[in-house]
């Protein structure tokens, strides 16, 4: 840490032990229709193994926050053309038709 750098200036808001998502913000996102869509989400199977995964994680923040990529795993986990960003231990990948 460069002198003169607080903590709070190194890390993201999400990293920062004063601000926690909470699971009514995560859901209210979830709601929106562009989750509810089959072309861009993946299924509810397939979204509850990613979040299994990510769960036992062990690079898994507060149970919201993966810590290689900054990502709310619960939003990331619906896409799928998303993958696990952790270059060392990936633990799902993309289901996006290409």
């Amino acid at each position: 840490m460069k002198p003169g750098m607080d903590r709070s200036a190194r890390n993201c808001k999400g990293c920062d032990d004063s601000y926690t998502v909470t699971e009514a913000q995560i859901q209210r996102i979830l709601a929106a229709p562009m989750f509810q869509s089959s072309e861009r989400c993946v299924d509810d199977e397939v979204y509850a193994a990613r979040l299994r995964e990510c769960g036992s994680c062990p690079k898994l923040m507060s149970g919201t926050t993966c810590t290689v990529c900054g990502c709310i795993v619960q939003i990331s986990a619906k896409y799928k053309e998303k993958s696990c960003p952790n270059p060392n231990d990936v633990r799902w990948r993309s289901v996006a038709s290409h």
